[in-house]
Order: structure tokens, then C-alpha cells, then sequence
């Protein structure tokens, strides 16, 4: 893709204009990402963060962190061109709500890119913590949010070192109003913008054609191509590509003449290498980060055997089954209702429906495993405290993550239909960004291509 942008919108039309009418994918070049990772950040400063603030209630919102351990929020807020905070970069968000204003300051000796305003003279006042009370008392809010959270990892980046300090020069009146961010940073993580939405569906796109093309016989090659081959050749195409894996992904066997692996060995490297084989059901797990985004996606193939032209009724039939549970989870998201709620919910209608589920579906955005309601964990089925209680808004994204074991007679034994989709929760309800896998890949083995 090579075309001269000038600015912010004319870069994000022609972009979309690529992505979405084009057969294949379009990477953007280093500099068009650039402009619009800084068009979608200023974005969500301009029509979400003032919202989001209204809703957690909270009218001043500091950050601080230090280079090389940057706050996880921080992370998402920097532009594309600072990679890493510089020294100690302090970043305020005051709201007033009243005159419907919303300051983005820098207690830093640069603006943070085009979207934050430097507010410190080091020259007049060469303590940046007492430039940082300053503006603390010129505004005087009523509650000062900083990211501090005993359940969300994402939410709790300020560091001992900054909060100690900031508190030593902090006024008590001041430090009456401090309270935990966790809700704010939760929800500037985890709700998606329309733009945004936008280029979800590239990615979720690109994720799928590249799982395609490690599931055909362009990579596999039965009896000779092992599964840590296949994994290998995913990431070597993310890189080609100029994208980023943000886990290494795993590739794995079930066959007639092997038991069913437990979830932990299934996911293991170790388990990873094997040679595939005609008649084999293979496994994926696999996702990428591209501007500023994550895709988890899991899929399932079928290895042809000799005269095949179509996997085994009983599998398709399995993979239907993966599909009804998928389908029981996402009936019961509403707004409102917590992940562990959600999670009891299904897992009760699929029990009752005689599925055999495991459900371990995570908010998915800025990071893989993101901030918001988390819908089970594999070794947790019966919730999980503290981030399981944690509500659904509209406007996020899911990894629909789940398996259901199914028993399989031709087979003497039992196989795991293992799912994993992007999906959408918006004021309409849920849908899949880029549909979702209803059909298992199939793979051509040597002797039928001969």
C-alpha cells in the first residue's frame, strides 16, 4: 500500500477505503499507521473520555509513570511516535462537566504528541511534583482518580515509588479525595469507538486468512509437516507481514488412536510437536496486534483421507455443537449483568441442553486479555471473584473463548470442540465482527493430491 496521506481523516478514509473493498489484505506502511493510531487516540480523547469520566465520576484523572514502566493505561494513551514514556511523564485529565470541558495537561518538559499539552515550565518551577499540586489546586476537583485495583491488573499501574512520593507532597485536604480509577481505566480499556469498530474488521480478517493458509496444503504436508512447523510458519507470516503476535500460538492433534489431552497439555508447546496425519482434527490458537488492537481466534481443520471430500458427518456435527454453545453464551450477555452472572447463566442452560461446556470467554482490545467482566476461566467455572463481578457495557469487545467435549462412538473416545471468536457488544446487541467458523477447514492430503 502506497499512497501519499496528508492528514488525519484523508489517512483514515483511504485506509478504510482498502481494507474493506479489497480482496486482500492491506498492511499500512509504519507512517500510515502512524497517523492513524494518532487519529483514533485523539478520537477517543475528543468523544469517549469526557463520557467515561461522567459516567465513573470522577473529575480528575492522574497519571504518572517512568520510562520503561509505563502505567498500562499510560501505554494506550502515548502517540505513535513515543514508544516508551520519557523520564517521568505525568499525564492529567480534568472534566468539568458544568462548561462541558475537558483538559489534557503534560507534566512533562514535551506535549505528549499533538493530543496533550505540556503545563510545565521547568524553568520557573524546576519541581515537577509541585508543578503537579499546582494544578491540582487551581482546579480544585472533587475526586482525584489514580489507577490503584486489587482485581484488575490493567487498572493498577501507578507504582509504590511515584504514589509514595505524590503523596508527600500532597495537602490533606487532597488526599481526601483521592479514590481508585479502576472503573475509569476499565472502561477507557475496554470500550471500543465506531473508527475503531472500523478496523476491527481488518483484523479479524487478516487473523483468519492467515489461519486459512497455515491450515491448507500450501503449509501441510501429511506425514511429513509437524504441528510446531505449522505454529512457526504463523509467526514468521506475522512478521512478513510487518504485524505483531501478542502470544505465541499453539497448534494441536486429536486423532482416533490418541486419548483426549487434558486443557493444559492440549495448550503446552511441548504436546506441539507432532507429525500430522490424514484423518487428523487440528486445533489453532492464534491472534495479533495491529494498530493499537488484539484478535484471539481459535479454529478448527480436518486432514482428508484418501477419497474424502468432506470431513466426517460426526465432526461437523461436533463443531455444530461448539456452535450451539457459542450461541447459549452470547443469548445471555445484557447489559448490566456481570461475568459471573453471564457464566452461571450459560453454563446451566448448556448443562440442561446435556453439553458438556467449559467457558473462559475475556474482554479483548488494547490488550489480549483486556480489562472489563471476565466470563469464567478454564480452571474456574464456578466464577471468578473480583473481575467476574464486573458489569457488561455496550461498546466492548470478547474473545468468545469455550470448548464442549462430545463424544464421538466411530472414535471410541471423547474430542474437544474448542472455539474461540471476536465478537461486539453494542446497544443492538452481540454480533460476530467478522462472522465466525461454522465449517471446519479442510486440508487436501499428499495422496489425493496426487
Amino acid at each position: 500500500m502506497n499512497i501519499s496521506l496528508s492528514i488525519s481523516k484523508t489517512c483514515f478514509s483511504v485506509f478504510l477505503f482498502f481494507v474493506l473493498f479489497s480482496s486482500e489484505a492491506q498492511i499500512a506502511s509504519e507512517k500510515e499507521q502512524a497517523q492513524i493510531v494518532d487519529e483514533v487516540l485523539e478520537d477517543r480523547f475528543n468523544k469517549l473520555l469526557p463520557k467515561l469520566m461522567d459516567r465513573t465520576k470522577i473529575d480528575m484523572w492522574i497519571l504518572i509513570s517512568r520510562e520503561y514502566n509505563e502505567d498500562p493505561v499510560m501505554r494506550t494513551m502515548l502517540p505513535a511516535t513515543w514508544l516508551n514514556a520519557r523520564r517521568r511523564t505525568m499525564l492529567v485529565f480534568y472534566r468539568d462537566k458544568e462548561i462541558d470541558t475537558l483538559e489534557r495537561l503534560a507534566v512533562a518538559r514535551y506535549d505528549v504528541g499533538k493530543s496533550i499539552t505540556s503545563s510545565w515550565d521547568s524553568e520557573s518551577q524546576p519541581d515537577q511534583w509541585q508543578a503537579l499540586l499546582e494544578i491540582i489546586t487551581e482546579r480544585e476537583p472533587e475526586k482525584i482518580g489514580l489507577n490503584f485495583s486489587e482485581d484488575f491488573n490493567i487498572a493498577d499501574g501507578i507504582v509504590k515509588t511515584d504514589y509514595e512520593a505524590f503523596m508527600a507532597v500532597l495537602p490533606e485536604t487532597y488526599k481526601k479525595r483521592i479514590v481508585s480509577a479502576e472503573a475509569l481505566a476499565n472502561a477507557w480499556i475496554e470500550t471500543r469507538t465506531e473508527k475503531e469498530m472500523e478496523l476491527y474488521r481488518e483484523l479479524v480478517a487478516i487473523t483468519k486468512d492467515i489461519i486459512r493458509e497455515a491450515f491448507s496444503k500450501k503449509v501441510i504436508t501429511p506425514g511429513k509437516t509437524t504441528s510446531d512447523d505449522v505454529v512457526w510458519r504463523m509467526r514468521q507470516k506475522v512478521t512478513d507481514l510487518g504485524l505483531e503476535t501478542w502470544f505465541h500460538p499453539t497448534v494441536d492433534i486429536q486423532r482416533k488412536e490418541e486419548a483426549l489431552k487434558d486443557h493444559i497439555e492440549a495448550f503446552s508447546s511441548g504436546y506441539a510437536d507432532q507429525v500430522i496425519l490424514p484423518g487428523d482434527l487440528l486445533h489453532c490458537d492464534f491472534g495479533i496486534t495491529y494498530l493499537g488492537l488484539n484478535t484471539d481466534c481459535q479454529q478448527h481443520a480436518y486432514v482428508l483421507r484418501t477419497g474424502e471430500s468432506n470431513a466426517p458427518a460426526y465432526l461437523q456435527q461436533a463443531l455444530a455443537t461448539g456452535n450451539r454453545l457459542q450461541d447459549i453464551l452470547t443469548s445471555n450477555f445484557k447489559t448490566g449483568r456481570s461475568g459471573n452472572e453471564i457464566l452461571a447463566a450459560s453454563l446451566k442452560q448448556a448443562k440442561d441442553e446435556g453439553l458438556r461446556p467449559s467457558i473462559y470467554t475475556h474482554p479483548l482490545g488494547t490488550y489480549g486479555h483486556s480489562s472489563g467482566p471476565t466470563i469464567g476461566m478454564w480452571d474456574s467455572q464456578d466464577g471468578v471473584p473480583g473481575a467476574g463481578d464486573y458489569p457488561l457495557f455496550p461498546q466492548t469487545v470478547y474473545a468468545i473463548e469455550l470448548n464442549t467435549t462430545i463424544a464421538i462412538p466411530e472414535w471410541e473416545k471423547d474430542i474437544r470442540i474448542m472455539l474461540e471468536e471476536v465478537g461486539y457488544w453494542g446497544e443492538e446487541g452481540f454480533r460476530y465482527i467478522n462472522g465466525r467458523q461454522t465449517d471446519l477447514l479442510l486440508i487436501s492430503s499428499k495422496e489425493e493430491e496426487e
